[in-house]
């Protein structure tokens, strides 16, 4: 899943793309490089950040996905919270809902996902991006995350989305700290056994810099790395920026007999 961040303040390369016309052919070379996926986000997720209001976010999302839709062939996901933004994307032509909330921040978000069809993606967080990284604390990180989106996979089911539209993301360095992200990329399968498919996102994220010292536009590597691992543990999806770095390290391992690529 390669990410296009349409937003002046994310972490990696907030503030890269300035127009529609950059977002769309920024969108192409991903898919050139190998992205399966592409997730479309208008609002900045990063520790930290401040919510903006719905007319930002609609105003920054719709007219790409407007753009690419019918002139791709890969399914566009959108990555926000609010009902109204996740309804105009599906109508532009979005087919996945990327909800940081597992549905719980809109009122509206579950029926919307029932009755378009639509994927979703629950993951799980500690706090909002504004306050997640103050003070993460946690029990036992694996089992609490676990439960959590065991939980939220019941919740929706039970509010008309089947299982199988559904993954789960555990939300690697959204309210957690270097080491409870370890722990979940350590413990990945348990995550599988949800009987969803499950998302990962660990690309230039700051756990990594903690590890290599590095800044985040020198994170490849790290990143690719923990993507191969977090594979190899049963993630499905890696949400990534360096699309060709990780897209030809998974054709290798593939070849290699190491993981098996399915669509």
């Amino acid at each position: 899943m390669g990410i296009v961040n349409l937003t002046p303040d994310s972490f990696s390369d907030g503030g890269r793309i300035s127009s529609t016309a950059e977002a769309a052919s920024f969108s192409r070379r991903m898919i050139a490089q190998g992205a399966d996926l592409l997730d479309l986000g208008g609002e900045s997720t990063r520790p930290g950040a401040e919510p903006i209001s719905l007319e930002q976010e609609l105003a920054r999302v719709v007219p790409v996905v407007l753009e690419l839709s019918g002139t791709i062939s890969i399914p566009i996901s959108v990555d926000t919270t609010k009902a109204a933004v996740a309804r105009a994307a599906l109508a532009a032509g979005a087919s996945i809902i990327n909800d940081i909330s597992a549905l719980a921040a809109d009122p509206e978000m579950a029926a919307l996902a029932a009755d378009s069809g639509a994927g979703v993606v629950l993951m799980h967080m500690q706090g909002t991006p504004a306050t997640m990284q103050a003070s993460p604390h946690y029990g036992d990180v694996v089992t609490e995350v676990h439960d959590f989106l065991a939980r939220r996979v019941e919740w929706a089911e039970k509010r008309g989305i089947p299982r199988e539209r559904i993954a789960v993301d555990p939300g690697i360095g959204f309210g957690k700290t270097r080491e409870h992200n370890l722990a979940i990329l350590r413990n990945l399968e348990r995550f599988a056994n949800l009987g969803c498919a499950v998302m990962i996102g660990v690309s230039r994220k700051g756990f990594l810099g903690s590890i290599t010292g590095r800044p985040v536009s020198e994170r490849a590597a790290a990143s690719v790395a923990s993507a191969l691992e977090a594979c190899l543990r049963g993630a499905r999806v890696v949400r990534v920026h360096d699309v060709a770095a990780t897209a030809d390290a998974i054709r290798v391992w593939a070849a290699l007999g190491r993981w098996e690529i399915r669509g």
